[in-house]
């Protein structure tokens, strides 16, 4: 919505409000202009229903304002004498329109506080519920927002199963711009599995200030830029969402803006020179290891080495066998019944499943298929370790070199020969700056011009018109960042769908306050991570968890407590 549209819109809601209560501010003795200006109104009916003025801040909060009308409301009709719960039912479901029918009764009375009834059951439940969610979406929205890492595109900083606490005003909270949606859910509602948002209308991107700008190296969660999912792992084509609505994604800040960014063999270089990542982060790379007598999954397990899958051949496989195995397989790689092959993680199947199939049905045959060159994914010090260990044959970095035209890597245009591993150079627009818009950075900026900043931008005759303007420059409206993730080639990125504009930035994640793995195994296989609850994100050395020094601190607190209050029993 535009401006003027917001405008309007707020008029209209003055006026719907004025002729509804005009008569309600006359009766508790105020003038009725005082139901007609704007905020004026607000400050003086919560004088008349006996609440707080600073109440007043909550109704302009976009979400929290949605939770606090039918609070107005039901405090509203209260102070004229009508508490029943089937007036308060009737009041909400009318949308508040239940009040026109006070205004224009001639049998309406103000009651002052000294004459008012204490509130029905209902009423006060209604409220302390409406209150509570009111306190949890304000530090969901502005303070700090809970995440779940469900990939392992930051394995070894962030794994799968770290439950997040993301911090909004280090970077200063977002305004939400989705004006109507339920409170501190997403996208989706559970269970029910519908939007749980309404498109319009949408406010224009705001910002608190923060502490601090986006630093290179650091963590970052923001909304993906190329969101085409109505779903979180569940692709749809065509699908087209609120900014604040798009699906939150975490990874690696590595270019700022007006930066020079360039990837030479998976390293990133900034400004022609490499970039340093922080002592936490580990670099990880698919790496080749070759060995004649096959690549054991025994051998690299007693290297303590996770970072690689494994492949089992079943052969005589039945419906009831393979259910047995389903939880812990990643997928099939092929459906043929005499060659039947499937995928798990490091862990493989276990040896119970596998005797308990054997036990019922011995015909079936499962085994591990060792090959001579398996794909896993390590460290460079990972690497060198295995190299030192003389175990296998070789290992072999895997780089893609080959510098062919391709679209599945940005810009994503055929005529850029760049990859996962060589990519760029490339300049990170910066908001101000002023570029000339010609063939060759046109497919590297269009979609910034069309999509974030909401022009029209086409090529005709060999020349460029913006918004039906001829022209040859373009000034960048906000700043915009180069996010990856430390796993690299195991990260969706921005190497795929390019640059993360600044309104698209949500949080920091600041602490892990619970951990798990097998989180992608259902809750009953979790098994927690002692070592990584209550640790911080950032940080020298190796993580350390402040879980047992926390509970002590509680103890102490409460023994503390305990032995002041019989010292104050005694005294009295």
């Amino acid at each position: 919505m535009s401006i003027i549209q917001w405008f309007i819109l707020f008029i209209l809601l003055q006026i719907i409000h004025f002729l509804g209560t005009w008569k309600l501010y006359m009766l508790a003795g105020r003038k009725f202009w005082e139901a007609l200006i704007p905020i004026y109104n607000c400050i003086i009916l919560m004088k008349i229903i006996k609440r707080p003025t600073w109440w007043v801040i909550l109704l302009f909060l976009p979400v929290i304002n949605l939770i606090m009308f039918p609070v107005i409301w039901v405090e509203t009709v209260s102070s004229f004498g009508k508490k029943s719960n089937f007036i308060i039912f009737l009041t909400i479901i009318s949308v508040g329109f239940y009040i026109y029918s006070l205004n224009y009764s001639k049998e309406t009375k103000y009651l002052d506080l000294e004459n008012r009834e204490k509130t029905t059951l209902m009423g006060d439940w209604i409220n302390s519920v409406l209150f509570a969610i009111v306190a949890a979406t304000i530090v969901h929205n502005y303070i700090i927002q809970p995440f779940i890492i469900p990939t392992g595109s930051l394995e070894k900083t962030l794994l799968i199963g770290d439950f997040l606490f993301v911090s909004k005003f280090h970077y200063g909270a977002r305004i939400p711009m989705t004006t109507i949606a339920l409170p501190m859910m997403h996208d989706t509602i559970p269970i029910f599995k519908t939007k749980s948002y309404l498109n319009y209308p949408q406010l224009p991107y705001m910002r608190l200030p923060g502490f601090q700008k986006v630093r290179r190296n650091e963590i970052v969660v923001f909304n993906w830029p190329a969101d085409t999912v109505r779903r979180f792992f569940v692709k749809e084509d065509g699908v087209r969402k609120p900014i604040d609505k798009k699906s939150n994604y975490v990874k690696r800040c590595l270019g700022l803006p007006g930066d020079n960014l360039e990837i030479i063999d998976g390293h990133v270089y900034i400004n022609d020179k490499l970039n340093i990542l922080p002592e936490r982060a580990k670099l990880q790379f698919n790496h080749f290891i070759y060995n004649s007598k096959g690549v054991s999954s025994r051998d690299l397990l007693e290297l303590n080495f996770k970072g690689f899958n494994r492949q089992y051949k079943i052969e005589n496989i039945t419906q009831k066998s393979y259910k047995k195995i389903s939880k812990y397989i990643l997928g099939n790689i092929t459906n043929d019944l005499d060659n039947f092959r499937v995928l798990t993680n490091y862990e493989g199947l276990p040896m119970k499943i596998i005797r308990d199939i054997k036990q019922s049905e011995p015909y079936i045959e499962i085994k591990e298929i060792i090959e001579k060159k398996r794909q896993v994914t390590l460290t460079l010090n990972q690497a060198k370790k295995i190299r030192n260990a003389s175990v296998f044959d070789s290992i072999i970095r895997k780089i893609n070199k080959k510098m062919s035209y391709n679209e599945s890597f940005f810009p994503n245009n055929i005529k850029f020969k760049w990859n996962e591993d060589n990519l760029g150079p490339i300049s990170i627009p910066k908001m101000g700056e002023t570029i000339k818009i010609n063939d060759s950075n046109y497919p590297l900026y269009k979609k910034i011009i069309k999509d974030y900043e909401d022009n029209s931008i086409k090529k005709v005759n060999g020349k460029y018109l913006i918004n039906g303007v001829e022209t040859s420059k373009y000034t960048f409206k906000q700043d915009y960042y180069w996010m990856m993730g430390d796993n690299r080639h195991g990260s969706e990125d921005s190497r795929f769908w390019g640059f993360v504009p600044e309104n698209h930035i949500l949080g920091k994640p600041v602490f892990i306050w619970f951990s798990v793995d097998n989180f992608n195994k259902g809750i009953l296989n979790w098994k927690i991570r002692w070592n990584r609850i209550m640790t911080t994100v950032k940080g020298k050395g190796k993580p350390v968890s402040f879980f047992f020094p926390f509970l002590i601190s509680i103890f102490g607190w409460q023994v503390l407590s305990y032995i002041l209050k019989k010292k104050k029993k005694i005294k009295t």
